[in-house]
């Protein structure tokens, strides 16, 4: 038998005041997402090829390199939440589970910092 109230038994239980923000973040990111990508989708179809020479004119516009950069940085970012979900709620083992988000945070900073470098590298020129 406990002393606490029944408040006091739930204090700390459930919610952790998170899942509605990483859940509008989500959503948030594949509605971005859908229209950075009909964006990048049509731009292709109206290149006139698909040559180093095209797509690095291309990608030296200032608004298709900001275009870019944004799909990039907003691709990782819905990844990066989706991954997130799967191992909080399929990886039981509590250390492994902080080492694993740790671990896939790093990755996907290491590939957004890849992916606008390799837009602003091609978009500069070499």
């Amino acid at each position: 038998m406990s002393l606490k109230s029944p408040l006091g038994q739930v204090m700390g239980l459930g919610s952790a005041r998170g899942g509605t923000g990483h859940w509008w973040s989500q959503r948030v990111s594949a509605l971005a997402l859908l229209f950075l990508g009909l964006w990048f989708a049509a731009e292709l179809i109206c290149l006139e090829s698909l040559g180093y020479q095209s797509l690095t004119t291309f990608m030296s516009s200032p608004v298709n390199a900001v275009l870019l950069v944004l799909l990039v940085a907003t691709l990782f970012f819905h990844s990066l939440l989706g991954i997130q979900v799967v191992i909080e709620d399929y990886v039981h083992h509590a250390g492994l589970k902080v080492v694993v988000l740790v671990l896939i945070k790093f990755a996907h900073v290491l590939a957004v910092a890849l992916g606008v470098y390799s837009v602003l590298r091609v978009g500069f020129g070499a």
